[in-house]
């Protein structure tokens, strides 16, 4: 194949790194920006995700708040509220659940129900209690890059070197788990596409996404249906952000991403199947019956 597959980390969550994996989407919210209120009932999310799991998610990612651009907080009970019933269903269910939180209380309560890893928006920094939380826990965990917080994050982002100064961020956020005691290896970044970036910011990050690997972490992308893709194209609104999804998915696997976090579960696992099937007919003269 053409990605650039670094030769660690070989797995991530008990999950293997052979080829790029998905991680499907739950939102347990009333505003998120694409599907906001769809699965906000317990019935709806636990269903959704046992379908992302049929369509071939690796991961099924709960979150009950929203950090869409302009998002305000909700109160820690009610995000536990929305969130606990799906992770432990999903959880018993054999899913392999990723909670979407910035809070400590919300972390553990999904531990203790079955998640297995912490994607946290902040990156740990959210909480003061969220890095113990995880060393204790012996989960792994997504430490994303955002510029500000959900309600400012857009608002006039600047960096020196976007590239740059993510990657030393992002480097100090690993550096602080293993001092807390989290080896590396328990350890995924995100670059944060479209948390406090413009679209000019995000061309860059996907251009040079290479170079995360430096960090010798697993290398998450979310990307889905977010709106650079219709600033590129043609405004769509979410929902027709489908196609422009799977375009910018394509191409950061092709640079090596390792887990992409996206709504469309299904179609995002067939475009990655044609084309590893093409990149290797390309390479190799023959298909070699990769299975996605």
């Amino acid at each position: 194949m053409s990605e650039i597959r670094p030769s660690l980390p070989a797995s991530f969550a008990g999950i293997a790194l052979d080829r790029t994996r998905l991680m499907g989407i739950v939102n347990v919210t009333p505003d998120s920006f694409s599907d906001g209120g769809e699965t906000l009932e317990t019935t709806k999310a636990v269903a959704r995700g046992l379908a992302l799991m049929d369509d071939g998610a690796d991961i099924i990612d709960v979150g009950g708040e929203s950090t869409r651009p302009g998002a305000s907080p909700v109160p820690v009970v009610e995000e536990i509220d929305r969130v606990l019933p799906v992770v432990r269903e999903l959880a018993s269910a054999g899913a392999v659940v990723s909670i979407d939180s910035r809070r400590a209380d919300v972390m553990e309560a999904c531990i203790d129900a079955g998640a297995t890893i912490v994607n946290d928006v902040s990156g740990l920094t959210g909480d003061p209690r969220a890095l113990s939380v995880v060393a204790e826990s012996g989960v792994h965990v997504i430490l994303m890059h955002m510029q500000g917080d959900p309600s400012t994050m857009q608002v006039s982002p600047h960096y020196d070197d976007v590239v740059g100064d993510i990657l030393d961020w992002l480097a100090s956020r690993v550096a602080a788990c293993e001092a807390a005691g989290i080896p590396r290896d328990r350890i995924a970044v995100d670059p944060g596409i479209g948390f406090g970036k413009t679209v000019d910011h995000n061309l860059a990050i996907f251009n040079r996404l290479h170079l995360y690997h430096d960090l010798g972490c697993t290398v998450v992308i979310g990307l889905s249906r977010k709106s650079f893709i219709a600033r590129l194209s043609g405004g769509e609104p979410p929902q027709r952000r489908v196609a422009g999804s799977l375009a910018a998915g394509l191409w950061a696997a092709s640079k090596g991403a390792h887990v992409l976090r996206v709504h469309d579960v299904f179609e995002t696992r067939q475009a990655l199947a044609v084309w590893s099937a093409l990149a290797d007919a390309a390479q190799f003269g023959v298909g070699r019956g990769i299975q996605f």
